[in-house]
């Protein structure tokens, strides 16, 4: 969905930016940034000739690697800035290492310690009877050995409808759980809704969700039992990501030794009703 008529992200929430990128995305804009930064007062040491001592005349390289050193305050002996205007640069320098170094540690520590739920959803939706009622059923896993607890789910469904002056609107309906909150979310969870008259999903078939360009959404809020912070976690599924009159394999089983066990290899597998 694009956004139009809002500030450029990137330059309004850099440090958000910072926080929410991919690994590989993050390292990469720094190592490029730090390069940019060097190569800028690489340039800046070769516009006076001779302000750093030890640097071959005219010398690029010589320049970038000592602004490298300078940067990082390395400092190892065999270049040092010659004339008052190289010195100007170097204390210009050293405080722009000092404040993006002290940036850049700071987001890394951020990311690292940020708290994240590590739950496993079910790739499908499946709809099957279930204490003789048409019911919506989610299956979700915990995939750290360490618990969630006061686990809360919500079920919600988002589609287009059409308002009593024929307005097209997006509405936004909460599906009644039979279980929404759990003390302790260990192992797996499967959320169940009843299709029944009071559901939004009352009569609802695959071509009208695809029709009203449904979706549904759910999201995992709970307390991280080793950090003893907030996690949460979300997912959403589209219509055509709903099997109808199938449920889900049954996942609990036992080993060779006969200990209790769950089988993940089977986490997303359904059977026909």
């Amino acid at each position: 969905m694009r956004r139009i008529g809002l500030r450029t992200p990137w330059r309004t929430d850099l440090y958000h930016r910072g926080l929410t990128l991919h690994w590989a995305q993050f390292l990469a804009g720094g190592s490029a940034l730090y390069l940019l930064v060097n190569v800028l007062f690489g340039g800046l040491y070769l516009l006076q000739p001779g302000a750093v001592a030890g640097a071959r005349p005219g010398s690029f390289e010589d320049a970038f690697f000592f602004s490298v050193q300078t940067i990082a305050t390395i400092g190892y002996g065999q270049m040092f800035p010659a004339t008052l205007y190289a010195n100007f640069l170097v204390t210009v320098e050293t405080m722009a290492g000092l404040i993006f170094v002290a940036l850049t540690t700071g987001i890394v520590f951020a990311r690292i310690s940020r708290p994240t739920a590590r739950v496993l959803f079910a790739n499908t939706i499946v709809v099957a009877p279930f204490g003789g009622v048409p019911t919506l059923q989610v299956r979700i896993a915990n995939e750290r050995r360490s618990q969630i607890l006061e686990a809360a789910v919500h079920l919600i469904l988002l589609r287009y409808e059409r308002s009593a002056e024929g307005v097209r609107l997006r509405r936004f309906h909460e599906l009644k759980l039979a279980r929404s909150q759990t003390p302790v979310f260990a192992l797996s969870f499967t959320i169940l809704h009843a299709i029944d008259e009071s559901s939004p999903l009352w009569g609802a078939t695959k071509a009208s969700l695809t029709e009203e360009d449904a979706e549904i959404l759910l999201t995992v809020t709970g307390l991280e039992e080793t950090t003893s912070q907030t996690v949460h976690a979300r997912t959403s599924y589209m219509p055509d990501e709903i099997q109808w009159d199938r449920r889900f394999t049954d996942i609990f089983t036992t080993d060779d030794a006969g200990n209790r066990a769950i089988d993940y290899t089977r986490f997303h597998s359904t059977d026909p009703v």
